[in-house]
């Protein structure tokens, strides 16, 4: 079994930043591409950013120059780095990876539970 806990969610005022960490335990082969999505009230989850094993990053337009997606590998774990934060970033931030557990399974699909991120003066 495969857990992603999320941590470094919390208050923070406009124009702020935050780092928040997804590290990545239980039977891990190889961690492929790990992502962070957003659910803000009453709306859909969505994209933010994902990073691939070889570091390669994509973003939502939405935060495209003030969020930054990084990883390290051995730790198993994903971060992400959130500048002039708006209050339009309040959401519940969640961790997503795809896991291959042995070397001989097949990659499955892993959630973490979720960091609340407040952007309010």
């Amino acid at each position: 079994q495969v857990q992603l806990v999320e941590s470094g969610g919390g208050l923070v005022q406009p124009g702020g930043s935050l780092r928040l960490s997804c590290a990545a335990s239980g039977s891990i082969f190889s961690l492929n591409i790990m992502s962070w999505y957003r659910q803000a009230p009453g709306k859909e989850r969505e994209l933010v950013a994902r990073i691939t094993s070889s570091g390669s990053t994509d973003y939502a337009g939405s935060v495209k120059g003030r969020f930054t997606i990084s990883r390290d590998n051995a730790k198993n774990t994903v971060y992400l780095q959130m500048n002039i934060l708006e209050a339009a970033d309040t959401a519940v931030y969640y961790c997503n990876a795809d896991v291959q557990p042995t070397w001989f399974a097949t990659p499955a699909n892993y959630w973490g539970k979720g960091t609340l991120v407040t952007v309010s003066s």
